[in-house]
């Protein structure tokens, strides 16, 4: 039924501006914006896009939503730190470093939040 069908995801944030403002300013994502529908569409290399839509009872998602991958992770941090990123600190199962880099086997990878809460990825790529 789906087979040729050109699937996307969305995800919801609190406040549209702010994330209009994240995605594009500090990730230097392509955005466009739906000004009528309140909607920005985050456009990804390789053709794929994402939807971002407001949610007044926003609950933050509680695992990652978009994972970027990256050549080298400790640039992508340190250039993310620099932009005001804050990267999440773990201390269990899943323990990052001083940076919120965990090198605990399989990827390298460092987990950051947006501005509505959501989860977001820097991820080495092998």
């Amino acid at each position: 039924m789906f087979t040729n069908t050109k699937a996307f995801s969305g995800f919801s944030v609190n406040d549209i501006q702010k994330a209009k403002t994240f995605y594009h300013d500090v990730l230097g994502l392509n955005v466009s914006e739906k000004p009528e529908m309140m909607i920005l569409t985050l456009h990804i290399a390789g053709g794929t896009d994402i939807i971002i839509y407001p949610k007044p009872n926003h609950t933050p998602a509680t695992f990652t939503i978009l994972n970027f991958p990256v050549e080298n992770i400790d640039k992508a941090v340190d250039e993310l730190t620099a932009k005001g990123v804050k990267f999440l600190h773990y201390d269990g199962e899943l323990k990052t470093d001083e940076k919120g880099i965990f090198r605990g086997g399989g990827p390298l990878i460092a987990w950051f939040a947006d501005p509505a809460g959501n989860i977001l990825s820097v991820l080495q790529q092998s």
